[in-house]
């Protein structure tokens, strides 16, 4: 891990004695090691993790979240894929609805219409998970726009990807009823969200919280919409 890696990129033996005593009253746990040195030439790497066995599975996840949500590590790359990995592998520990800093409504509306999409559905919900828990990073981005794509090949019976769904997309509304402005209008939201996804694609710079949140609720409405139309 990041964390025991010495230089500044790191956390000092001082420090994670700091953090993890502070972690040990929150919690009433005993840790090995709450003075530094730390004796015998033990290592960073050995005493953070000895300190961190100490604390039960849910513990682990939010001293690990938090330590990599530390202000040195904003921009460091390998803590950001720890907590991607962190936040991917153990969700049932987050322990907060993503669904109360956005449209709450809309989101489960989204949820109860995708349950006959389980692949469109986890990679919703995994969005919404990394969405709960700050990480405000393309890799929403993209599953939000797999989870639309995906759905679109389901609906639409096909293997093609979100921008060359858009012919086939408009014939579906039009099949269904929609009328022509309506058409148009969807057609062309649905061109200009698949540009703003593809210029996120050619680079990794964490995008704005407010663009996020934008996203998801277009990206809700489309598929509400289209799962309306086609149950």
């Amino acid at each position: 891990m990041v964390f025991q890696q010495p230089a500044n990129e790191g956390l000092t033996g001082t420090e994670i004695i700091r953090y993890f005593t502070g972690y040990a009253i929150e919690f009433n746990v005993n840790i090995p090691y709450a003075s530094y040195p730390f004796g015998g030439q033990v290592a960073k790497r050995k005493a953070l993790n000895a300190n961190l066995n100490e604390f039960s599975a849910k513990q682990q996840f939010k001293i690990i979240k938090e330590l990599c949500e530390l202000e040195r590590f904003k921009d460091n790359p390998k803590v950001k894929d720890i907590k991607i990995k962190l936040i991917s592998r153990y969700s049932q520990f987050a322990g907060v609805d993503a669904a109360t800093e956005i449209n709450e409504t809309l989101i489960e509306e989204t949820r109860h219409w995708l349950g006959g999409y389980a692949e469109s559905l986890k990679l919703f919900q995994d969005a919404l998970t990394k969405f709960e828990n700050k990480l405000f990073t393309r890799n929403i981005l993209d599953d939000l726009r797999l989870s639309l794509e995906l759905l679109l090949k389901a609906v639409l019976k096909n293997d093609k990807s979100l921008e060359n769904q858009i012919d086939g997309l408009g014939r579906h509304l039009k099949d269904k009823g929609c009328s022509k402005e309506l058409i148009n209008m969807f057609i062309k939201l649905v061109e200009y969200y698949s540009k703003y996804q593809n210029s996120y694609v050619k680079h990794d710079d964490a995008v704005i919280e407010e663009e996020i949140e934008f996203i998801f609720e277009i990206t809700s409405s489309f598929m509400k919409h289209i799962v309306k139309l086609s149950s």
